[in-house]
C-alpha cells in the first residue's frame, strides 16, 4: 500500500478514538499503518530516509493533533498553532529514534525501544516547561470509565500500555502473515487480541461493579457564573462577582449546605495579597459565612503582590518598572467562621499564558510573545506543595485543583497523600467556545476520579459544572453555557489507592528499559530480519 496512504489512515485511526466523541477500540491499530510504511521504506531503496520518516510521521501526527486540538485557536492562534506544529514535530521525531534503531537492531529490540520512548515522552510532558499531556494515550479512554477502573493501579499509563501492546501485536501479526501466508496467523494474532482487550475490560467490570466506599456526605453547590471572559469577566469588580455570588448560592443554600465552590478566578479583579486581610472583600465574605455558619466558602481570586525589594525576586516574578516587581497568583482561598483564610496558589501552570518556558533562553528570541491557551496573561507564582483546606468542623478536607491541573495524574495524587477526603475542580473552560476543550477538559477529571476513588466537584465559570463519583461517573451536570447552581451530595473517602501510592511507575520502569535498550543497541548487533 501507499507510504502515504498508510500515514494518513494512522492519523485518522488515532483523531476517531478520541475523546469526547470517538471510539477507543481504534487505537489499538491507530499506529500499525504508521509502523508499516516505516518498515516498507526501512527497506526501500529511498534516499533520504530519515527525512522521510519524518515527513510521514509528521503527516500522521498531524492529522491527529489537529483534529483533536484545533480549539485552541479559539483563544489564540499563535497558540494553537504552536502548541499542534511543536507537538507534532516532538511526536515525529520519536519515530524518527525508532527507525534510526530499527535500522541496527532486531524488530523486537526495536520495538520495545519505541514503547519505552513513547511512554518516557508522555512522562517527559508531564513535566518539562513545554508540558502539554492533552495528548497522551492513557486518556483515550475517559468517556470508557467501565473499560478503565484498573487505573487506580496503574494510572493513564497503564491505557497508554495497552494500546502500545496491542498495536504492537496487531503489528508483528501483519508481519508474520506477509511473511507466511498464512491463515493460522490472522487467528492467532485476533485470539492474541481478543484476550488483551476483553480480560482487561472484564477485570474492569469486575472492579466497576462490586467498588463502594463509605465516608461521610457532603453537601455542595457548585457554581456556574457564565461569564464571557472576552467581554464581561475582567472587567467587573469584584463586589459584583461577590453578589453574583451570593445570588447563584442562595438559590440552592440550605442549612445543610457543607461547601459553596465557585470557579477559578471567580474574583477576577487583582487583589492585593497584604492588603486582602483588611479589606472591604474579606469583610463581606466572612459576613455571607456569618450567615451560613455550616458552609464553607471555596472561591478562585486572582492577588498580586508588589514590592520593591530586589531579592524577593524569583524566576516567575514580573517586573513593573526598574524599580518595582510583582507575584501574580492564580489562587483558591477557603472561608469559613475560623479566624484564618486557608490559601493554594495555582501550581501547573499553561504554557505560555502563565508560565513562560525556558526564559532564560526564550525571551532574548521570542520578546513578551505569550500562548495564549485560557488564562490572563502574566507570569504566575506557584508553590510547592498541594494545599487541602479543611472545613470548619474537620470532617472535611478539600483538594482545590484549579483548572489545568486536573489533567495531571501523579500531580493530583498530592493532594490526596495530603489526606484530601474528597476533589474539587475549579476552572474557565470558556476561552475555547463550545468545541472539545471543554468536553475533553471535564472527561479528563473522570480518570482523576478513578485514580484517586475520591469524588470530585466541579465548578466552571462557562464550561460544564459537574459532580463526578469515584467512579468516573457524572451523576449530575450543568450544560455549557448555561447560569447555575449545581447543587448535590459527594462521598468523603479515607482510603489510599495504589496509583496514590506508586504514583507514575509504569513511567519510571519505561525510563530505565529504555535506558538499557538503548546501551545495548551499541554492544549487539540485530541477528533477525523478522
Amino acid at each position: 500500500m501507499n507510504r502515504i496512504l498508510l500515514v494518513i489512515i494512522s492519523g485518522i485511526l488515532l483523531a476517531l478514538g478520541w475523546p469526547t466523541y470517538g471510539f477507543p477500540l481504534l487505537l489499538f491499530i491507530g499506529f500499525v499503518p504508521l509502523l508499516l510504511a516505516e518498515r516498507q521504506l526501512r527497506f526501500s531503496d529511498t534516499k533520504h530516509k530519515g527525512l522521510a520518516i519524518f515527513g510521514l510521521a509528521y503527516l500522521a501526527f498531524f492529522i491527529w493533533n489537529i483534529t483533536t486540538t484545533s480549539w485552541l485557536r479559539h483563544a489564540s492562534l499563535f497558540g494553537a498553532c504552536f502548541a499542534v506544529f511543536v507537538n507534532t514535530a516532538l511526536m515525529a521525531t520519536l519515530l524518527l529514534l525508532y527507525h534510526k534503531y530499527a535500522k541496527r537492531q532486531s524488530q523486537n529490540r526495536a520495538l520495545l525501544f519505541l514503547v519505552a520512548l513513547w511512554i518516557s515522552f508522555e512522562k517527559l510532558h508531564l513535566g518539562w516547561e513545554f508540558s502539554w499531556p492533552w495528548l497522551n494515550l492513557g486518556n483515550g479512554f475517559s468517556e470508557f470509565i467501565t473499560w478503565i477502573q484498573w487505573y487506580e493501579y496503574t494510572g493513564t499509563f497503564g491505557g497508554t500500555l495497552w494500546v502500545w501492546i496491542l498495536n504492537v501485536i496487531v503489528f508483528k501479526g501483519v508481519l508474520s502473515y506477509q511473511n507466511e501466508k498464512s491463515k493460522a496467523v490472522i487467528k492467532s494474532t485476533l485470539l492474541k487480541c481478543a484476550a488483551l482487550i476483553i480480560i482487561p475490560i472484564g477485570i474492569s467490570l469486575v472492579i466497576y461493579n462490586t467498588y463502594s466506599h463509605k465516608g461521610e456526605t457532603v453537601n455542595i453547590i457548585a457554581l456556574q457564573p457564565n461569564i464571557d471572559p472576552y467581554s464581561e469577566k475582567y472587567d467587573m469588580t469584584n463586589m459584583k462577582f461577590l453578589d453574583l455570588l451570593k445570588e447563584l448560592a442562595d438559590s440552592k443554600m440550605t442549612d445543610s449546605t457543607d461547601f459553596v465552590i465557585a470557579p477559578e478566578t471567580f474574583l477576577a479583579e487583582s487583589t492585593r495579597l497584604k492588603q486582602f486581610e483588611n479589606s472591604l472583600l474579606r469583610n463581606r465574605l466572612e459576613g455571607y459565612v456569618a450567615k451560613h455558619p455550616n458552609t464553607n466558602l471555596l472561591v478562585g481570586v486572582s492577588f498580586i503582590d508588589i514590592f520593591k525589594d530586589k531579592t524577593k525576586v524569583r524566576s516567575q516574578t514580573n517586573q513593573y518598572n526598574t524599580t518595582t516587581w510583582y507575584d501574580d497568583y492564580n489562587s483558591a482561598i477557603l472561608i469559613n467562621t475560623s479566624d484564618s483564610i486557608q490559601q493554594y496558589n495555582k501550581s501547573k501552570l499553561v504554557v505560555g499564558i502563565e508560565n513562560f518556558p525556558y526564559q532564560s533562553i526564550l525571551k532574548p528570541i521570542l520578546g513578551d510573545v505569550m500562548i495564549d491557551l485560557g488564562g490572563t496573561v502574566a507570569m504566575k507564582t506557584t508553590q510547592d506543595n498541594r494545599g487541602v483546606f479543611t472545613s470548619s468542623n474537620s470532617n472535611f478536607k478539600v483538594g482545590p485543583i484549579i483548572c489545568y491541573e486536573s489533567v495531571y495524574g501523579e500531580f493530583v495524587t498530592g493532594y490526596v497523600r495530603n489526606d484530601a477526603n474528597f476533589l474539587s475542580i475549579i476552572t474557565n473552560d470558556a476561552w475555547w467556545n463550545e468545541t472539545q476543550g471543554h468536553k475533553q477538559h471535564l472527561s479528563y477529571a473522570r480518570l482523576r476520579a478513578i485514580e484517586t476513588r475520591r469524588d470530585i466537584a466541579r465548578s466552571a465559570n462557562t464550561g460544564i459544572s459537574a459532580i463526578i463519583n469515584a467512579k468516573g461517573e457524572i451523576t449530575s451536570s450543568l450544560a455549557y453555557n448555561e447560569k447555575g447552581a449545581l447543587s448535590g451530595q459527594i462521598t468523603t473517602n479515607d482510603h489510599i489507592t495504589f496509583y496514590v501510592k506508586a504514583g507514575d511507575y509504569i513511567a519510571r520502569i519505561s525510563i530505565f528499559i529504555l535506558i538499557f535498550v538503548f546501551l545495548i543497541g551499541f554492544f549487539r548487533r540485530k541477528k533477525e530480519k523478522y
